[in-house]
């Protein structure tokens, strides 16, 4: 296996290891000498949560296929604790990994540890959420993410008429964003916004609340109590004599918060309708939520071929070869702009979750 940076120093190497010896770990072993030169090698794989299904699929996937390869893996969750993701990938450095797999919990969290991993000679591949602040990442695999928002967005726009210019509205709306410190919340929002904005100034939809700058409608850490929460106090304070039509929803956990509160305030009654309401990652319970008629649209995005993807990138580096990218000059993560590979997303609504989901293998129909 190349290693591009310089090693760390014999001592500083045993201080750390001798600092992390009390970490957790879930992981096959061997030596570093043993796994260099591809086959065999480690890879540690760094995954934010078991609280999103997405999370766990990509985990899985990625493990799966690394192993095919003949790779060892050390899988780790960080259960939405910053801390802890930080101590595990400490933990795999110190265990002798040779390429890191990191979805990040806080984006700008890592630079201290990954800067360990440069010393070492350890490559990093950013996985979904592009690491911000740091020299020590390589490459970058996700999906094109402001090509999310833009599906989600479009979406609204086409359901309420205005494309097709059906209806001239005007209609109210809410617009939700992801989590602050997570790079893929502004380029979701960014390319929302770049659809929503012509129509907003020409008042053919109305944000109420007057919420609309990125700030002002951030989740921390995705969660949909906190989103519940919001559309509760959005519904008490701008909607006491109106209703919503459309809620921007980046995400499926967001969305289910936001339709738990409209349910609480009666929506999902024929006099009083569900709005619109986006997502993404096309869950189960809101794909469900789709064929019930609650949650309007999710995008999907493939996990099992972005999981590929950063697979193909570690296996190109771990036998000295360049991997493929499509995009190097969109995601600066503020240090460089990191080479990206970024597949497609796509929009399923009710008149397409079958064939786009199920009959792909993605979701069981039975699960549904």
């Amino acid at each position: 296996m190349r290693n591009r940076r310089t090693m760390v120093t014999a001592s500083v190497s045993a201080a750390l290891a001798l600092s992390l010896a009390a970490c957790g770990q879930n992981s096959t072993g061997g030596s570093k000498e043993e796994q260099k030169g591809g086959k065999g090698a480690t890879i540690g794989i760094a995954m934010p949560t078991k609280s999103s299904e997405r999370w766990i699929a990509d985990g899985d996937n990625m493990a799966a296929q690394f192993q095919k390869l003949g790779y060892k893996t050390d899988l780790q969750y960080g259960d939405d604790d910053v801390d802890r993701q930080v101590s595990q990938i400490e933990n795999m450095i110190t265990k002798g990994a040779d390429v890191l797999v990191v979805a990040a919990i806080d984006g700008r969290a890592l630079s201290d540890v990954l800067r360990q991993a440069g010393e070492r000679g350890i490559e990093v591949i950013s996985y979904d959420r592009l690491i911000l602040g740091s020299d020590n990442v390589d490459y970058y695999a996700s999906f094109d993410n402001e090509k999310v928002g833009e599906l989600q967005a479009g979406y609204i726009v086409e359901k309420l008429g205005l494309k097709d210019g059906s209806a001239e509205g005007p209609f109210n709306i809410e617009l939700f964003a992801g989590s602050p410190d997570d790079n893929n919340t502004r380029f979701f929002f960014e390319g929302a916004w770049k659809v929503l904005k012509p129509y907003i100034d020409k008042k053919q939809l109305v944000v109420r609340s007057g919420q609309t700058r990125l700030e002002q409608i951030t989740t921390l850490r995705w969660d949909g109590g906190t989103a519940q929460k919001r559309m509760d106090d959005l519904l008490t304070g701008s909607y006491s004599s109106d209703t919503v039509d459309a809620v921007l929803s980046p995400y499926d956990g967001i969305s289910i918060g936001i339709l738990s509160a409209l349910k609480s305030d009666g929506y999902g009654t024929k006099a009083k309708p569900y709005p619109v309401v986006t997502g993404q990652d096309a869950e189960v319970a809101s794909v469900k939520s789709i064929i019930a008629g609650q949650q309007t649209q999710t995008v999907y995005k493939d996990t099992r071929a972005l999981a590929k993807q950063a697979v193909q990138m570690a296996d190109a580096v771990l036998n000295d070869k360049k991997p493929e990218v499509n995009d190097t000059t969109t995601y600066n993560n503020e240090r460089k702009v990191v080479p990206s590979f970024l597949l497609d997303p796509v929009s399923v609504d009710k008149s397409n979750y079958k064939k786009i989901l199920v009959d792909s293998g993605y979701i069981k129909a039975s699960d549904l």
